[in-house]
C-alpha cells in the first residue's frame, strides 16, 4: 500500500496552486486532492479559501472551460454536460453561466452533422431501426430527444 502523504498547510497551498495552475479545476476536485495528500477539515477548507481569494480556483471560470471542452471536443449535448458539471457539485448558477459557452447555431449544427455521421455508418436496410439506433446514439451523447428527432427527420426527407 502506497504511503500517505502529509502536508502542512503552507505545502498544500503551494502544491494546491501548482495543481490548479495547471488546468481549471473545481473546488471538489481540489478538495478530494488536499484529502489525499494528507489534509483534513478545517485545513482543506483553509487552503481552498486562500486559493479562491487569489483566483487558482474560479467556479464559474471553470464551468466555462468544461462547457467549452466537452462540446468541442468530445461533442456531447447540454444534459451530458450539465450532468458532468453536477457530478462535480458545481452550483446551478454556474451551470447557467458556462451553459452560455454554447452558440445555439453551433449545438444544432453538430447535431446535424454528427447525425450525417453516424447515419453513413449504420448498415441497416429498416429505416425505422436505423433511426432508432441514430437517436439513441445522439441522446447517449447527451442531445434533448426534441432537437434529435427535429434534426433526423429532415435527414429522413
Amino acid at each position: 500500500m502506497a504511503k500517505q502523504l502529509i502536508y502542512t498547510v503552507k505545502e498544500g497551498k503551494s502544491r494546491g496552486a501548482k495543481y490548479c495552475a495547471m488546468q481549471e479545476r473545481s473546488q471538489q476536485q481540489l478538495r478530494d486532492k488536499l484529502y489525499d495528500w494528507g489534509l483534513h477539515g478545517d485545513e482543506v477548507e483553509e487552503v481552498i479559501s486562500w486559493l479562491i481569494s487569489e483566483d487558482f480556483i474560479n467556479e464559474e471560470r471553470f464551468a466555462q472551460s468544461y462547457v467549452r471542452g466537452h462540446f468541442r471536443q468530445k461533442k456531447w449535448g447540454r444534459l451530458k454536460i450539465k450532468q458532468g458539471l453536477e457530478q462535480k457539485k458545481i452550483s446551478t448558477y454556474c451551470i447557467k453561466i458556462g451553459m452560455k459557452e454554447i452558440d445555439n447555431e453551433a449545438y444544432q449544427d453538430t447535431i446535424n452533422s454528427l447525425l450525417e455521421k453516424k447515419w453513413k455508418t449504420l448498415k441497416e436496410s429498416n429505416q425505422y431501426i436505423k433511426k432508432q439506433k441514430a437517436v439513441r446514439y445522439l441522446l447517449q451523447k447527451g442531445y434533448e430527444s426534441d432537437l434529435v428527432w427535429e434534426a433526423i427527420k429532415k435527414l429522413a426527407d
